[in-house]
């Protein structure tokens, strides 16, 4: 891997909830991936929620409370970075606007904002990572998760690193930019969209007849998994991080231990 040539930024990684309950081997794969560069990463274990699934309910007291436990135990670090979109996009473009009437408070979550960046983004973009050392002998196909793509624009970045992973050939999924119907509390205040939605997805991902579908945001692959599972497919789930990091030893999303 290409790595960083000054000095070793400290780098809080900003785990997520999901990681952390359904999927710890994404956060080990992210943090080598950020050591590989030549950073040091540090995980506050004051962090909770980035307070997403209160945001988008309208809930902004409880968002506003979330977001200064964030702040106060991320604003430290040199970076903060997070694997997933979803998640850093609520830290990097939300956090500043929920505080429009809290200048103090508002300072503190644009400083922190413009130094927060998803995994992979932060790879290329700010460690001017290129390649991998990794290796899978496997198709894949990608999801592009609405946040990662819409909010962060990232489209590319991924594709440029698992171009390098050697064995892996990456098939590309014709509805990629297509919402799978997850959207946090959307999948449970409009059940029957979703599950149309991602019933739709999973087809999709299916007549790819890749091994692995793989994304960056773990709500994502949690509800396309789920399905693809039900339907009884031989698509398998990971997240990007575990293939770039080359820990694909454990079983896979949603599969037995």
């Amino acid at each position: 891997m290409t790595a960083r040539p000054n000095a070793r930024p400290d780098v809080g990684l900003f785990v997520t909830c999901l990681v952390d309950l359904y999927r710890p081997s994404v956060g080990f794969a992210a943090d080598r991936l950020i050591r590989q560069t030549g950073c040091t990463v540090t995980v506050p274990l004051t962090q909770t929620c980035c307070g997403q699934p209160a945001y988008n309910s309208g809930d902004r007291k409880t968002a506003k409370a979330i977001a200064r436990q964030v702040i106060a135990a991320f604003e430290g670090f040199d970076y903060v970075v997070a694997p997933s979109g979803s998640c850093m996009g609520m830290i990097s473009h939300h956090y500043p606007a929920l505080f429009g009437d809290e200048p103090d408070w508002k300072a503190r979550a644009e400083t922190m904002a413009s130094k927060s960046y998803e995994l992979v983004s932060f790879l290329t973009g700010v460690c001017g990572v290129t390649e991998v050392d990794a290796k899978l002998d496997a198709t894949v196909t990608y999801h592009d998760s609405c946040s990662g793509l819409r909010e962060l624009k990232i489209k590319e970045q991924p594709r440029r690193l698992l171009a390098t992973v050697d064995g892996l050939s990456l098939t590309e999924l014709p509805t990629a930019e297509t919402c799978c119907g997850f959207g946090g509390t959307f999948c449970i205040k409009y059940s029957d969209v979703s599950t149309e939605m991602v019933r739709r997805k999973a087809a999709d991902i299916a007549a790819t007849e890749a091994d692995l579908l793989l994304a960056g945001d773990m709500g994502c692959l949690l509800n396309m998994a789920g399905k693809l599972k039900r339907d009884g497919s031989t698509v398998k789930a990971r997240h990007v991080a575990e293939v770039l990091a080359g820990m694909t030893d454990r079983p896979a999303i949603g599969e037995a231990e």
